[in-house]
């Protein structure tokens, strides 16, 4: 039987995860939010450029969407500007009876590590819905569980766990990207993103988490920082860096284990990739990727390379891969008991049929425009209630 889902926000994560909804036999989509007045009233498939009717139109009334009793709302609305809204939207979800997978909100990645003051509204609302909430992400997100738990399985000890994002952020259009790291801007400009305290915010977790993982105690967490400015001017998509700014910096949160650095969790962002040339970076060709180094006994390193254009447009292979997270979670969290959960709490990576039944069978793939069960989703939309007895 299909899952009940509905889709809460159309940005860039909401757009790849309501085409995946829309396309899977595994979900009946049941509603979709649009915060952008010009996106109420259209058909889901329009939204993301299918070319297909289901009947399930956006909606901006939070009231209305809820009353589809779905059984789980993915939500990829933007947290870190606006966390005190997020959060109340959540919670309302959660309190309806409907289980969240979400996008926002870097600092619940690990919940545990959360303050209190984050996670007390949304942990009332799971214990009055008897729901469940489950955050993801990229960085903080997988690369801090999934792949360090894949790499520490074939280890025989483990002195030092390293997970990096080495990326090319020059090549990005949007140019508001540049202002948290504070690109372009001379040495003492501000960069929100690396004031004291901000890393550890949003990145303190994923070590939190990693200790977790390998049960071992804390001694602290220390904050890092190098910033490399460029000595010439330099055109980028994401805009100019005269000679003399920022171009480069290298940040992150470090976990103190027997006095010294042990557990670490490093971003090495440039404009461009010959700037910083001696940090960390990609392999030669890739512009990005996502690494996991451990020293042990066999010390490794493990890269993740999304390739590909993203498929459905929209911001490329990092957004579709932060919404696959997601919908692919949404059984696990579904069968999930109520309360905030982690990546080490859900039986991930089972639940969903990824293989096109075409592939399976031998037949050609069958194109998007005509996938099957679109109909079947749209002629059943109120089939069984989404809200679970726990």
């Amino acid at each position: 039987m299909a899952t009940r889902v509905a889709q809460w926000s159309i940005g860039g994560v909401g757009r790849h995860a309501l085409r995946a909804l829309v396309r899977s036999d595994d979900f009946e989509l049941v509603g979709v939010y649009a915060h952008d007045q010009t996106r109420v009233g259209r058909d889901a498939g329009d939204l993301v450029g299918l070319g297909i009717e289901t009947g399930i139109r956006a909606t901006s009334d939070v009231d209305a969407l809820l009353a589809t009793e779905p059984a789980c709302v993915v939500y990829a609305s933007t947290g870190e500007t606006r966390p005190k809204e997020a959060v109340g939207e959540i919670a309302a979800v959660l309190a309806s009876g409907a289980n969240v997978v979400s996008s926002s909100m870097m600092n619940l990645v690990y919940p545990p590590a959360a303050h209190p003051r984050a996670t007390a509204e949304l942990a009332e609302a799971c214990a009055r819905g008897r729901s469940t909430l489950f955050t993801s992400g990229i960085d903080p997100g997988f690369s801090g569980d999934a792949l360090p738990l894949a790499a520490l399985q074939v280890c025989a000890r483990v002195d030092v766990v390293r997970v990096q994002e080495l990326a090319d952020y020059g090549t990005h259009p949007d140019a508001s990207w540049a202002t948290p790291y504070g690109f372009g801007q001379p040495e003492g400009a501000p960069a929100p993103l690396l004031a004291p305290g901000v890393p550890t915010l949003f990145w303190g977790g994923m070590v939190r988490m990693l200790a977790d993982i390998l049960g071992v105690e804390l001694e602290g967490l220390e904050e890092f920082c190098e910033r490399w400015y460029s000595p010439e001017t330099f055109d980028v998509p994401m805009g100019r860096i005269e000679e003399g700014t920022l171009a480069a910096v290298r940040f992150g949160v470090a976990g103190i284990v027997g006095g010294s650095r042990r557990l670490v969790a490093e971003h090495v962002t440039r404009m461009r990739p010959d700037t910083a040339p001696l940090w960390p970076r990609p392999p030669a060709g890739m512009r990005s990727v996502h690494r996991v180094h451990i020293e042990g006994e066999p010390s490794l390193t493990l890269d993740l390379h999304l390739g590909g254009d993203g498929g459905g447009g929209g911001g490329g292979t990092g957004l579709l891969a932060t919404a696959m997270r997601l919908v692919n979670a949404i059984p696990a969290v579904v069968a999930a008991p109520p309360g905030l959960v982690t990546p080490l709490d859900l039986r991930l990576g089972t639940g969903r049929t990824l293989m096109p039944a075409g592939v399976r069978s031998g037949a050609p793939p069958p194109r998007p425009e005509a996938v099957t069960g679109i109909g079947r989703r749209r002629s059943s939309a109120r089939r069984h209630s989404g809200r679970r007895s726990r």
